[in-house]
């Protein structure tokens, strides 16, 4: 990791604000890291729940999906040390958000085996049903 090397050689050098810069730096790219993960789970919770309800069941295993989805999107969001969350609400919906299409075109490779198009699956469910559902669960197991 170049960054790691430039902060000793800042702080070797007493350039503490140059320092300060690559420590922000690292931040920034740690909570990019996080929330490109929240993002990854959150696309396989929802196209387990767009599954769910286009074809008015479910499995074992979409459930056992859904299950850890959550599981690791909040201990992703977490934060151990300082406590609080990477993600806050209002971030969480807008990851659903960006992540529903995502999820939709997934979702249509699986759903009624692979025989609908994203349009006609995206017709056949309620997008917004959908999102406060995975919304539901993200707080049921956060308490």
């Amino acid at each position: 990791m170049n960054e790691l090397q430039q902060l000793r050689e800042r702080i070797e050098n007493q350039d503490y604000q140059g320092a300060l810069e690559i420590v922000n730096e690292l931040e920034e790219m740690s909570v990019e890291d996080k929330l490109n993960k929240i993002y990854s789970y959150m696309v396989i919770l929802l196209v387990h729940l767009i599954k769910q309800e286009a074809e008015n069941r479910s499995t074992s295993s979409w459930d056992r999906s859904i299950f850890n989805a959550v599981k690791y999107i909040n201990k992703t969001n977490k934060r151990r040390r300082s406590g609080g969350y990477y993600a806050d609400s209002l971030t969480l919906r807008e990851i659903i958000d960006e992540a529903y299409s995502h999820a939709l075109q997934e979702a249509s490779f699986e759903a009624f085996e692979g025989k609908l198009s994203v349009l006609e699956l995206g017709a056949k469910v309620d997008e917004q049903k959908i999102k406060m559902r995975a919304i539901a669960y993200l707080e049921t197991d956060n308490q």
